[in-house]
């Protein structure tokens, strides 16, 4: 008997449908996840805005992700950079399984978005878990670049690397 199996893809799920999101559904998507974006305002979440195969969903970020499945590998990128959609929805991610949880913003909005968790009563144990700001120290300015800052803090995280520059590290590069 021979016994092949495949695990599906992961899930990566970018919620806020800006440029930003476009890139980095365009490596989530070059990195093998399955991705889908989600906002709740259909002039932004057209499908001709991201590449093919990405779903495109018109939803409440909250809304959408209370009834999605996640699991210990998939990957949630919050590019809304709103209130009134960070919140709602960093409530229900950061209570669910998920190997990455990241969002955007300036370490200012990040405090603010803190703060307003707290009040909505999230631990320290959850909130832990938030990746924000978003990504590695690139020095990214474009959509782009922030999307390959993304992209290698979830590599980073996914295989236990530590984001430092290989010239400054010893030994093993990928240690058995």
């Amino acid at each position: 008997m021979f016994l092949h199996s495949f695990a599906p893809p992961p899930r990566m799920l970018v919620f806020g449908a800006i440029d930003h999101a476009a890139a980095v559904a365009r490596i989530g998507d070059f990195l093998g996840y399955r991705v889908t974006v989600c906002d709740a305002r259909p002039a932004f979440a057209t499908p001709r805005r991201f590449p093919a195969g990405v779903e495109v969903v018109v939803e409440w970020p909250h809304r959408y992700l209370r009834e999605a499945d996640t699991d210990g590998r998939t990957v949630i990128c919050v590019l809304t950079h709103d209130p009134k959609f960070d919140v709602p929805l960093l409530e229900v991610a950061l209570r669910r399984p998920a190997a990455y949880i990241g969002a955007m913003g300036s370490r200012r909005t990040h405090d603010e978005r803190r703060r307003r968790l707290v009040e909505a009563g999230l631990t320290e144990g959850e909130l832990s878990r938030l990746r924000s700001p978003v990504g590695l120290d690139l020095g990214a300015r474009t959509p782009e670049e922030v999307a390959v800052s993304v992209a290698a803090e979830i590599v980073a995280l996914r295989w236990g690397g530590s984001g430092a520059p290989l010239t400054v590290t010893t030994g093993a590069i990928h240690p058995s």
